[in-house]
């Protein structure tokens, strides 16, 4: 019997839900304030069927444009051949969550912005706060290492002799 096409078709495990979290839903996830241009991630909850996205959205990030009472708009980059295209729709606050994304470039501003202050008020040029790539590792030297010469040893045949 072939496989049924529907719209959840192949989530089952995609929106399954973890061990010891399946069915309730926290407090905190109606009681978080969404501002407009906040990044969220799109996390189905399965639980809740009311205002769940398409399959495709889950685990997507997106930015808020629009807030309504029950629902979240966020606005998601889809690939479309060679182009992007921006896709808005409506998520209930069940299937979103405050995205970490920015959290490492705004601490990292952060950090830029006080060693900044700290050089200006020693009266030192600005430091260099351009991340830098990651250069090869140091060189390192073994000492008490003896070198040791591997060689196959040469296997005859005729002399070993073939056993049946």
């Amino acid at each position: 019997m072939p496989a049924g096409a529907g719209l959840r078709k192949g989530t089952r495990h995609t929106f399954s839900r973890g061990f010891r979290t399946k069915g309730f839903v926290p407090l905190t996830t109606y009681l978080r304030n969404y501002k407009v241009g906040d990044y969220v991630d799109i996390k189905v909850n399965a639980a809740i069927h009311k205002g769940m996205p398409y399959k495709w959205y889950h685990g997507k990030t997106g930015r808020v444009w629009n807030v309504t009472k029950r629902a979240i708009g966020v606005e998601v980059q889809k690939a479309l051949g060679t182009r992007y295209m921006r896709k808005r729709l409506h998520v209930r606050v069940e299937h979103i969550q405050p995205s970490r994304c920015r959290e490492e470039f705004l601490n990292r501003r952060t950090a830029n912005d006080a060693a900044k202050d700290a050089a200006k008020k020693a009266g030192q040029p600005p430091p260099v706060v351009k991340r830098q790539p990651v250069g090869p590792r140091e060189a390192v030297m073994l000492k008490g290492v003896t070198l040791e010469t591997l060689t196959a040893i040469p296997y005859d045949i005729i002399k070993e002799g073939i056993k049946l």
